[in-house]
This record gives structure tokens, sequence and C-alpha cells, in this order.
């Protein structure tokens, strides 16, 4: 049977089509994930632990750097001043569950957007989807670009910060494995997510919502909005904020600079149609 024309499509139909392009995206997700979970060792051992031992690369780098300043800084310890336990039967196992699960969309990342393109380009003259091609690849670039930038840079610095905050020499840090977990996924996840931002804000520039007027008219709060989401997503010191919230900012110009090609090529298009 022929697939309707989106024109002829009603809001079920419609539902339909969205339920089967989710199906499609759990399917690929719990594939991917089932193989992330066969090699679950490896993930712990080589890519969710790091960050704890300090030979990890972000902690050499700001040691080095330190040093070259002659500042005295925990960059440069030698072991991490935590241990990691589990306090819940079904503790481990939990960890490796979801662990296999974020592994399993982060890694079919490019599958989601291409099924969520999918469903949206019926909607799009064939000259938008034309333009449009490249959407894939750079919103995973941004999305792949954004977990490591989480990983690499946030959840060093939130690690080593809270790692090294005492209140007193009576308490040490024992960790739960649900909480050091949380903490690496959180970074890595909402960094991934926050650099999809030109995507999101070509979208809504492409519905109306947003113009470069209003993007710029409201600069100042958006750069408010910024730093509280890296007071959220790092350590409450000033520079690991202010690490964090640079690429945001830069990102945001960027997204301006797309509203504003969006809002060129869709005035180009009425002075042809007149």
């Amino acid at each position: 049977m022929a697939k309707k024309n989106i024109n002829e499509m009603s809001f079920l139909d419609h539902l339909e089509d969205l339920r089967w392009h989710l199906i499609r995206i759990c399917i690929a997700v719990i594939l991917v994930a089932t193989l992330a979970f066969i090699f679950s060792r490896f993930i712990f051992d080589e890519i969710i632990f790091a960050p704890l031992e300090m030979s990890f690369p972000t902690y050499n780098f700001l040691c080095n750097a330190a040093n070259f300043i002659g500042l005295d800084t925990t960059f440069c310890a030698d072991e991490m001043p935590m241990i990691l336990q589990n306090r819940t039967m079904a503790g481990q196992f939990s960890a490796d569950i979801w662990t296999a699960i974020l592994a399993g969309f982060i890694i079919s990342f490019p599958y989601v957007v291409y099924q969520l393109w999918k469903f949206i380009s019926p909607g799009l003259h064939s000259n938008e989807r034309r333009h449009s091609r490249g959407f894939i690849i750079i919103s995973s670039l941004l999305f792949f670009i954004g977990v490591l930038f989480g990983y690499y840079i946030v959840t060093p610095l939130s690690l080593n910060f809270l790692a090294n905050y005492s209140i007193s020499d009576a308490v040490d840090n024992q960790i739960d494995i649900g909480s050091y977990i949380a903490l690496v996924r959180s970074s890595a996840l909402a960094s991934g997510l926050i650099f999809e931002l030109p995507i999101i804000i070509y979208f809504l520039t492409k519905i109306g919502l947003v113009t470069p007027e209003i993007l710029r008219k409201y600069r100042k709060y958006a750069l408010v909005v910024v730093l509280i989401l890296s007071a959220i997503i790092t350590p409450p010191d000033i520079a690991s904020q202010v690490i964090v919230a640079i690429p945001i900012i830069v990102l945001y110009q960027i997204s301006i600079y797309i509203s504003k090609i969006v809002i060129r090529n869709q005035k180009r298009k009425e002075k042809k149609h007149v």
C-alpha cells in the first residue's frame, strides 16, 4: 500500500507514522545497548572510570598549565581522594543496564536524528529538503562534540572539585557508584544536548518563533541563562563555569548567524514569488 501524501494524512495518520519512527528508534537503541552491555567491562574500565585516574588527559593538561604559571593545584595529585562503593544489592547491575542504554542512545544518535528527520521532512518543500541534507551530519557532529566536551571538560572539572572539597578531615569520600555514574552521564548528555542549540534555533526560525533581532535583543538575558546552565552542570567554582560558558556563548552567536541566513533566504523566496 502506497504511503499517503503528507497533505492527505489525518492527525491519527501522523500519530501512527510517528509511532513507527519511535519504534524504529527504540529498536536501534536497544540493539546498540545490548552490544554495549556485552562489552560493559571495557566501557566501565576504559571510559566511565577513566576520569578517576590522575593520568586522565585533562588532569595532565591542567597540571602542566598550572605548573607553567606557578600555581599549586589538585590536578597534580597522585590519586583522586575518593573511592567508589556499591551499597545496594542490584546497584552494579542497575548501573550496567542504564549505562548500556545511555551508550546505546549516544552511539545510535545519528539514526535517531535520521528517523526524526524522516518524520518531519515530508512537511517541507523539495528545495527545503535539498538544502537541509546535511542536517543529520551537522546535528550528529554537534551532539558528539558536546558529549566529548562534557566527558573531557565538565566531568573531570566537576569530579576533581567535588572529590577534593572537604568540610572536615573526619569525613572520607566514599561515593556510591550510582552517584558517580549520574555525574558522568549528566555531564556528557547535557553537554551533547546543549550543543544542539544551533539546530534548535534553525527550526525555531523556520517556523517563525525566533528572529535574529529577537536573539540580539535578548542576548544579555541569554548570557544569564548560559551562566545558570553552566552553574547547573559544573561545580560552583568560577573557573569551571567560565570554561563551560564560553562554548555555549559561541554557539549562541552561531545561532544568531544561522537565524539571519534563514530569514534572508525566506525573503529571497518571497521576492521571487512577487
